[in-house]
C-alpha cells in the first residue's frame, strides 16, 4: 500500500495553490512546512479515516 499522496493545497497566507506530498504511513500527524511561494509556516493536520482515506486540514501558524 502506498501511503504517499500528492495533494493540492491553497496557502492560507498568500493564496497560491501548491502541490504537497503527504505521508500517511505514520498515521495521524501534526507538522509544519513552509510555503514554497511565500515561505510562511503552514500547519498541516493529517489524519487517516477507517477506510484509509487521508484527511488534511491546513492552518496559519497564528490560528
Amino acid at each position: 500500500m502506498n501511503d504517499l499522496k500528492e495533494v493540492d493545497v491553497i496557502c492560507p497566507y498568500c493564496g497560491e495553490t501548491i502541490d504537497m506530498l503527504v505521508d500517511a504511513s505514520s498515521g495521524a500527524q501534526e507538522y509544519y512546512e513552509d510555503c514554497p511561494v511565500c515561505c510562511a509556516p503552514i500547519l498541516f493536520l493529517l489524519s487517516v479515516d477507517e477506510s484509509g482515506e487521508i484527511l488534511l486540514d491546513i492552518k496559519r501558524d497564528d490560528e
